[in-house]
């Protein structure tokens, strides 16, 4: 049995979290007894660097096993533009391209106007919504709050807004999720999200006006989990930015087929998401929390993460707000997270 530890929750004694607009209220924040990361698979401490490498590639390999493997070459691109519209700040283009033989997807790419020479790039993962990219992308401009990618073109960034598998036409989720295990028997919905996310990120950095060296990923509730997996699992994401995805395995429906599945709700499931956290560590990660799928319970998980984050030299690296608005992106958190992402991923001026 591994050994466990409780983390409880407490602004005053908590490093790197909101202050200001985004109090943490400890009473609120019950301990959640999580598995110490820095302790190997014998019981031992980790100490180093390299000895957290060691158990870094363990967590890693116990991950995937569960998700399904991912396959063992990239089939090319054969990227398409079917259409594209020019407007006053930015050129948006619907792209089509393979995710693995055979597969194709879309997703929307939008490239900001009138700059020269190669700029930052972000994935923006769509929350559920019927319109699916197409809300990230500003098509549908229903609720400019969850723009996201419209947002950031306009500062100045690249933005691939893939569209999830779950949302292909002719089929429900559930049914897309049967048709995926058909192919690959093995993996978990998640398993097929992480995967064109990482796909979304070969497109990206295949564009000739991308920085490679300079990616990051942003998703809301549904595209949140996108990001949480493609972090941990591709390190070409520099900085990640979760927004009311439900962080712990009990906040939101991850036994969804279309997620996890029901095996995470089992007697004996020793995996949670802090574990994915120092997978991603010591790249920055926020945690944009709204009092719904996210709250201050979601501390815990960040916390868990830091000392792997602090023996990295990046204590401060993984942050929490909790903006306390719902399950909404307000303007509160976007400029947090437009902060985080200018910060690490725009050059120094």
């Amino acid at each position: 049995m591994k050994p466990s530890v409780s983390f409880v929750v407490r602004l005053a004694a908590t490093a790197g979290l909101a202050s200001g607009a985004f109090p943490l209220r400890s009473a609120e924040a019950p301990a959640q007894a999580l598995a110490p990361l820095l302790v190997d698979q014998s019981g031992q401490a980790v100490t180093s660097s390299a000895a957290w490498m060691k158990r870094r590639s363990a967590i890693r390999a116990e991950w995937q096993a569960f998700l399904g493997e991912f396959p063992k070459a990239k089939a090319p691109l054969k990227a398409e533009v079917l259409s594209t519209e020019t407007l006053p700040e930015f050129t948006r283009q619907l792209v089509k391209y393979q995710v693995e033989d055979g597969v194709f997807t879309d997703a929307y790419v939008l490239t900001p106007r009138n700059v020269t020479g190669k700029q930052p790039g972000v994935v923006v993962f769509h929350q559920t919504v019927k319109s699916q990219a197409q809300q990230a992308a500003g098509v549908d401009a229903s609720n400019p709050e969850l723009m996201h990618g419209v947002q950031l073109v306009k500062r100045g960034y690249v933005v691939i807004c893939p569209r999830c598998f779950i949302f292909a036409d002719g089929a429900g989720y559930a049914d897309w999720v049967k048709r995926m295990q058909e192919r690959h028997p093995g993996w978990t919905g998640m398993a097929r999200m992480t995967w064109d996310g990482l796909r979304a990120a070969d497109y990206l950095e295949s564009l000739p006006q991308v920085d490679r060296e300079r990616i990051g990923c942003l998703g809301h509730s549904l595209g949140a989990k996108e990001v949480l997996y493609a972090a941990a699992f591709d390190e070409r994401f520099k900085v990640a930015v979760f927004s009311e995805g439900g962080i712990g395995l009990a906040f939101s429906n991850w036994d969804a087929p279309w997620y996890l599945g029901p095996r995470i709700r089992q007697p004996g499931f020793a995996r949670e998401h802090h574990e994915l956290l120092a997978l991603i560590a010591p790249r920055p990660f926020l945690l944009l929390a709204g009092n719904s799928a996210d709250n201050d319970q979601s501390a815990a998980f960040t916390e868990a993460a830091r000392p792997v984050y602090e023996l990295l030299g990046a204590k401060e690296n993984v942050r929490l707000l909790n903006h306390r608005q719902g399950h909404r992106y307000p303007p509160e958190a976007q400029a947090a997270a437009e902060e985080l992402l200018d910060r690490h991923l725009k050059p120094k001026r």
